[in-house]
C-alpha cells in the first residue's frame, strides 16, 4: 500500500501549502511595517517604496530558491528582503524592537550589494568582489553596533555604553561612505565584466545587469546624500528605492521568459518536423539565444564543424558555452551558446531532446558536404600535381631533346659545308636536316601542349595571341583584364581556349572563331564561339569533360551550347582568386 506522502493528492497539495503559508508571512510582515510606519508618522510613499522591495525580493527569492536550488542568488535575494523588513523595525516605538532595526538598518544595501556581484551563480568568484562584500559587512554589521554604543543614535537603546555622541555620528557617517565607496567599485566591476565579456547575447539578463549597476549608483548616491543631508534627501531617497526594486522585477522577467520558452519547446517539434534547412534558427529562437551556433561531430575527420562542413574549434570564451548532444553515448552535436543558459538546464535538455533527431541528420548532411569539400580538394590537388608534371616535363623537353635536335642540325649543315662537290651527300644532308627541323617544331608544339611557356613568362593575354595565331581557322581575340591573375586561373583559361579552338579545327568546319576574356565581379569569364556544323560532343568527349574538371576545381562553371547547323558556344567562368 502506498504510503501517505507518497500520495500524488498530498505532493499536489504541498508546494501550494508551503507557498500560502510563506505568503501569510510576508503579508503580516508587511501590514505590521505599515502599522510601524502609520504609527510613527513614517510617510507613506517612503513606507510604501521599503515594504515593496522587502517583499519583492522575498518573493522573487523564494521563486529562484524553488526553480534553482543549487543557485545562492534565490536564498541572498530572499535575505536581503527580510533584512529590509527588518530594518523596518526601526519605526518602533519599543525601544528593544527599535533596537534591532537599526541594527539592521544598512544590512539590505550590502546583501543587495552581494547579490548583484554575485549574479548569476549566487557565489563570489574573483578576490575584488569578495574584499568589497566584506568590507561592507564590516561597515554594516561590525561598525553599526559601535555607532550605537558610542551614542551615534541617542542614549535610548540597550547598547548605549559611552556618552560620545560626536563621535558615534562621525563613526556612522564614514560606515555611510565606506558601503557608498563599495558600492561604487562594484559598478565598476560589473562594467569591467561587461567590457570584458561583451554586451549580454540574451536580452533579460542585459536588463537585469543593467538594473543592477543602476542600483548600485543608487544607494551610493543615497548614502552620500545621506551623510551630508539638505532638503533633496526624500526625493533622492525615494528614486533610490524605486530603482533597487527593479532588480527583483527584471529577475522574475528573466524567470518567467525562461518558463514560457521552455513551452516552445512543442512549437519547435513541429518545426523541427520539416527538417529545415538551417537547423540554427529554430533552435535559437526556442532558447531565445540568437548567438547560438550548432556544430556537428564528424567521426571520420576527428573534428567539429558547422552545417556546410568548414571545420570549427569549440569555444574557449567563459561567456560562451557548450551543450554536447549525445546518441549512443557518442557526441553527435554541440550547442554554443550564451554561458546565461546554463542555469536553464530544463529549457537546454528538452530542446536538446526535441532536435537529437534531427540533429543527427544534419550531422549527416555536414558529414556529406566535408566529403564533397574534401573531394574538391582532392580534385584540385590531381590536376595541380598533374599541371607541375606537365610543366616538368616541358623543361625536360626544352632543355633536353630540343636542345640536342638543334645541336644535331647545326652539326649536319657543318658537315654539308665541308663535302664540297658531293652533291648527292649534299642532298641527303638537306633532307636530313629538313626532317630534323620538322621534329623541332613538332617537339615544340608537344612541349606547348604540355604547359605554354610563354603563359608563365608573358601572362594570358600573350599566350591567348600565340594560340589565336596558330590557330586553323581566323580568331577575332578580346582580352579585358586588369593584370595578371593567379596561376592556376591563367592555366585553366588558356587550356579552355587552347581546347576550344583545337576542337573547332578538328570537327567543326568552321570559317571563323570568335573568343573573348573579361574580367568582371572578381571573376573571368572566357567564351570560345565558332561558326561550324555544331553537334559537339559534351558527355562522351574526354576533351571538354577534362576541361570541365580543370574549372570545376577551381570552384568555376562551364557551359556548352552546340546544336546542329548553329556553331558552338564554350564558356567558362573562374574565380579571379
Amino acid at each position: 500500500m502506498p504510503t501517505l506522502s507518497a500520495h500524488p493528492a498530498v505532493r499536489a497539495r504541498s508546494p501550494v501549502l508551503l507557498g500560502g503559508l510563506t505568503g501569510l508571512v510576508l503579508a503580516a510582515a508587511a501590514g505590521g511595517c505599515l502599522t510601524l510606519a502609520a504609527a510613527s508618522g513614517i510617510s507613506p510613499v517612503h513606507a510604501v517604496l521599503l515594504v515593496w522591495i522587502s517583499l519583492s525580493y522575498c518573493a522573487a527569492g523564494l521563486v529562484a530558491w524553488w526553480h534553482r536550488p543549487d543557485n545562492r542568488c534565490g536564498p541572498l535575494m530572499f535575505l536581503a528582503g527580510a533584512a529590509g523588513f527588518a530594518s523596518a523595525l526601526g519605526w518602533s516605538g519599543t525601544t528593544a524592537i527599535r533596537t534591532v532595526g537599526q541594527l539592521a538598518d544598512l544590512l539590505p544595501l550590502v546583501l543587495i550589494l552581494h547579490l548583484f556581484l554575485a549574479f548569476p551563480v549566487g557565489r563570489l568568484t574573483g578576490r575584488p568582489e569578495r574584499l568589497l562584500v566584506g568590507v561592507g559587512y564590516v561597515a554594516a554589521v561590525g561598525v553599526q553596533p559601535v555607532a550605537m554604543m558610542l551614542g551615534g543614535f541617542g542614549p535610548d537603546h540597550p547598547l548605549f555604553l559611552v556618552d560620545a555622541p560626536d563621535a558615534g555620528r562621525a563613526l556612522f557617517h564614514g560606515e555611510l561612505l565606506a558601503i557608498s565607496a563599495v558600492s561604487l567599485a562594484g559598478v565598476a566591476l560589473l562594467a569591467a565584466r561587461r567590457q570584458a565579456g561583451g554586451r549580454p547575447l540574451r536580452r533579460s539578463l542585459g536588463l537585469l545587469i543593467d538594473s543592477f549597476g543602476l542600483g548600485l549608483v543608487m544607494i551610493a548616491v543615497l548614502l552620500v546624500v545621506g551623510v551630508f543631508g539638505g532638503p533633496s534627501f526624500p526625493v533622492v531617497q525615494r528614486v533610490s528605492l524605486g530603482v533597487i526594486s527593479l532588480a527583483p522585477v527584471a529577475f522574475l522577467a528573466g524567470l518567467l521568459g525562461a518558463r514560457l520558452a521552455r513551452t516552445a519547446v512543442a512549437d519547435l517539434v513541429v518545426e523541427l518536423r520539416t527538417e529545415p534547412a538551417d537547423l540554427r534558427a529554430p533552435l535559437a529562437r526556442a532558447l531565445g539565444d540568437p548567438s547560438l551556433a550548432v556544430l556537428y561531430w564528424l567521426p571520420q575527420f576527428a573534428s567539429w564543424t558547422d552545417q556546410d562542413g568548414k571545420p570549427l574549434e569549440l569555444p574557449t570564451d567563459p561567456a560562451r558555452t557548450t551543450t554536447l548532444i549525445e546518441r549512443d553515448g557518442a557526441p553527435v552535436a554541440a550547442l554554443v551558446h550564451d554561458a546565461a543558459l546554463n542555469d536553464e538546464r530544463e529549457l537546454l535538455d528538452a530542446v536538446s531532446a526535441a532536435a537529437a533527431i534531427t540533429l543527427e541528420t544534419g550531422r549527416l548532411q555536414a558529414e556529406l558536404r566535408a566529403h564533397v569539400d574534401e573531394l574538391r580538394g582532392s580534385r584540385a590537388r590531381v590536376i595541380e600535381a598533374g599541371q607541375q608534371e606537365r610543366q616538368r616535363l616541358e623543361r625536360n623537353l626544352h632543355d633536353g631533346a630540343q636542345q640536342r635536335l638543334i645541336a644535331l642540325s647545326l652539326d649536319l649543315a657543318m658537315l654539308e659545308a665541308s663535302l664540297g662537290g658531293d652533291s648527292a651527300a649534299r642532298t641527303r644532308l638537306a633532307q636530313a636536316r629538313g626532317e630534323i627541323a620538322t621534329s623541332l617544331a613538332e617537339l615544340r608544339d608537344v612541349a606547348r601542349g604540355l604547359h605554354p611557356a610563354v603563359l608563365s613568362a608573358h601572362g594570358l593575354d600573350v599566350a591567348l595571341e600565340s594560340l589565336a595565331a596558330r590557330a586553323s581557322v581566323p580568331v577575332r581575340l578580346t582580352v579585358r583584364l586588369d593584370g595578371r591573375l593567379a596561376e592556376a586561373v591563367e592555366v585553366a583559361a588558356y587550356y579552355v581556349v587552347c581546347e576550344s579552338l583545337a576542337n573547332i579545327g578538328k570537327h567543326a568546319r568552321a570559317t571563323a572563331a570568335t573568343v573573348s576574356v573579361a574580367q568582371a565581379d572578381g571573376q573571368v569569364v572566357i567564351e570560345v564561339l565558332d561558326n561550324g556544323r555544331g553537334g559537339a560532343d559534351t558527355e562522351g568527349g574526354s576533351g571538354l569533360r577534362g576541361l570541365a574538371d580543370r574549372v570545376e576545381a577551381l570552384d568555376g562553371r562551364l557551359r556548352v551550347w552546340t546544336s546542329s547547323g548553329n556553331g558552338t558556344r564554350v564558356q567558362a567562368e573562374l574565380p579571379c582568386g
